[in-house]
């Protein structure tokens, strides 16, 4: 890569860990790109340069916040067993400073199913990746691989459903509950340690 290509890279990424920050502290509402760019301390076309519009810009946001929740994952993967982990996991989702971030998440995705073109790149790898994510612990706790991919999809659909209750309704005590509940019946169905 040449200097200059080194450099679009650099700023791409420092716009991009930006809009994270911003979103997290502002979440998204009805902002234009001009004040997202303003917010930023740099210009819409910037953000149309490297990003493609507003939502491709918010679509990396996801993305990024995706990607980190994943490595977190894997770090308390390799410490606890799955079943703790999990808990662990979950209790960093249900975090109230990441819903500005998961409220993005789920108004992008349905955005996407609707078939927004700007949306629509949100859905390359938005299950798969967890599920990889997810059955990697499973098979090293002696799973099964389909038998773990099918948990891990089971894992996803859950955890996405009670995080979009959790922040529809704002029920911690019952969401938790329900979560800890389906842990439970999951920790089940792990072969015996």
């Amino acid at each position: 890569m040449t200097e200059a290509g080194a450099g679009v890279g650099a700023g791409k990424e420092r716009l991009l860990r930006a809009a994270v920050d911003y979103v997290a502290a502002n979440g998204v509402g009805e902002r234009s790109l001009r004040q997202i760019a303003a917010a930023l301390g740099t210009s819409h076309r910037m953000l149309i340069y490297h990003f493609g519009s507003k939502e491709g810009l918010f679509v990396e946001v996801v993305r990024t916040m995706e990607s980190r929740q994943r490595e977190l994952l894997a770090e308390l993967s390799a410490a606890d067993d799955p079943i703790e982990a999990g808990r662990r996991f979950w209790a960093r989702l249900a975090d109230p400073a990441l819903w500005p971030h998961e409220r993005l998440f789920f108004e992008l995705y349905g955005r996407a199913l609707q078939g927004d073109p700007a949306a629509l790149p949100l859905l390359d790898g938005i299950v798969d990746t967890w599920v990889t994510a997810l059955a990697g612990p499973l098979e090293r706790a002696g799973v099964a691989p389909d038998v773990a991919r099918t948990q891990a999809r089971l894992g996803v659909a859950v955890g996405r459903g009670l995080l979009l209750d959790l922040l529809a309704t704002g029920d911690r005590d019952a969401v938790d509950a329900a979560m800890e509940h389906f842990t439970r019946l999951y920790a089940a169905a792990l072969p015996p340690r």
